[in-house]
């Protein structure tokens, strides 16, 4: 969630800040918590006294809080200073380092996708990947935060990963030349037959505006009526709430987007097409709140394509729009994060970034876990290691500590059923001597130039 939603969660924030202000406060929350308050107290205190080396209580105190949110989810976390600046810049879309989306897992830093046009996406990094060491220094079992700010540095350096691919038998070293990641966020391009296909790389500021823009733009490089659309998910982290919802509602012109359901004031609402008064409550300008109103490409058959990258904001405008039917959505089941993160200041230079809610889609579905599933499955052929990479996909549910679906759906059940189609036995030998270098893309390309016929 973006630093300007803070608006909603404005009194839970003001009650965190508050909890160490006071000794009677202190003795309030003792009081409450009863005995394990108490052996925290202790645990501090043998600590102190006793550990064989001197300890400050700033290191007693933020280990606490790092156990303490470790404990709770993936994705709660306690930031201050560069990691808090990192986490703005990221929203900003602007940043330098390698561009990786990555996770810790059990001591491991786990990719989950490279951003595409990436410093680590042109070095060949891949989903599924492990890095292992930095130039040369083992970081397993370290902390996540620590290795992100080793890849983090100035524009023009580089950095040495060893990787480790599972299916390969021995470890690998890749050399990272860092860049500035000005991620283009959206990013577009005219296909043959009058079809958009336009790229949603992450959900950073102004998306819905600039998808709007890059449809407008297709519209008068045509060479006559649009006949289809791409909307490209694939490998989409996510990113702002807000945003999310004006994608979807360039392309829906009633009912519901997502629901969001916390125990938070303010953390429980739906958000339906057309509301104009929900982005002038979040300082849209007038003039931009405007474009989201309508179905922008009515009658304009969409595909939406998603992988196993593709997360948060990326499964709500999914979900929202094949709930609605207006797209179909084609390509792998995405990543699962049905989780909303807000954004809680401690003081001037600290926040909490916190789970405080759950989303889901506008038939009432959530997403945690298991997903969101194609209405097609469609194979990206033109990778050869497509079957061996799907094998060892992380996804939500294999991250220690998850939310838990409240349904408890298996994996298995929420799979899309296997469309039998003879394309689906090509290798990517053969699809590179066809030309065909993104099989996923070209199958949704074939299918809109088949419907539009």
């Amino acid at each position: 969630m973006k630093l300007a939603a803070l608006a909603r969660t404005a009194a839970l924030a003001t009650a965190v800040a508050l909890i160490p202000a006071t000794t009677a406060t202190m003795a309030q929350v003792d009081g409450r918590a009863g005995p394990e308050f108490s052996k925290l107290f202790a645990t501090y205190q043998r600590v102190k006294a006793s550990y064989v080396e001197e300890v400050t209580d700033e290191q007693l105190v933020r280990g606490a809080i790092d156990g303490m949110l470790s404990s709770l989810d993936p994705h709660s976390g306690y930031l201050d200073g560069n990691d808090l600046q990192r986490l703005e810049t990221m929203i900003d879309g602007n940043y330098s380092g390698l561009g990786l989306s990555v996770v810790g897992e059990e001591g491991a830093v786990k990719i989950i996708s490279p951003f595409r046009g990436s410093p680590a996406d042109e070095a060949g990094l891949k989903a599924g990947d492990y890095i292992t060491h930095l130039d040369g220094v083992l970081i397993y079992g370290g902390e996540l935060d620590d290795a992100v700010a080793k890849m983090r540095g100035q524009a023009g350096t580089s950095i040495q990963l060893t990787i480790f691919r599972p299916g390969r038998e021995e470890p690998f070293e890749v050399d990272v030349t860092r860049g500035v990641i000005e991620l283009e966020p959206v990013t577009h391009e005219l296909m043959p037959g009058n079809i958009g296909h336009i790229m949603v790389n992450e959900f950073s500021a102004d998306v819905g505006q600039d998808v709007h823009n890059a449809w407008r733009a297709m519209q008068e490089a045509a060479t006559g009526r649009m006949s289809g659309l791409v909307l490209d998910l694939r490998s989409n982290p996510g990113g702002s709430l807000d945003e999310a919802v004006a994608l979807s509602d360039l392309f829906l012109e009633k009912g519901d987007i997502v629901a969001q359901r916390g125990r938070g004031w303010g953390e429980s609402f739906k958000v339906q097409a057309d509301d104009l008064n929900y982005y002038l409550d979040r300082r849209y300008p007038a003039e931009t709140a405007r474009l989201f109103m309508g179905d922008m490409a009515k009658g304009v058959p969409i595909i939406v394509l998603i992988d196993a990258g593709s997360a948060s904001a990326s499964e709500i405008v999914a979900g929202a729009l094949q709930d609605h039917r207006r797209a179909l959505v084609m390509g792998a089941r995405s990543f699962g994060k049905g989780s909303v993160q807000s954004l809680l200041p401690l003081g001037r230079d600290a926040a909490l970034k916190l789970t405080t809610a759950r989303y889901y889609t506008p038939s009432g579905k959530s997403v945690q876990e298991g997903g969101i599933a194609p209405d097609i499955k469609v194979p990206q052929l033109s990778d050869p290691d497509f079957a061996l990479r799907e094998k060892y996909q992380t996804r939500e549910s294999d991250l220690r500590g998850h939310l838990v679906n409240e349904l408890g759906l298996k994996d298995e059940a929420l799979e899309s059923d296997k469309i039998e189609d003879p394309r689906f036995q090509l290798t990517s030998e053969q699809l590179e001597e066809q030309g065909i270098k993104d099989f996923q893309l070209h199958y949704a390309l074939e299918t809109l130039r088949r419907t539009t016929k």
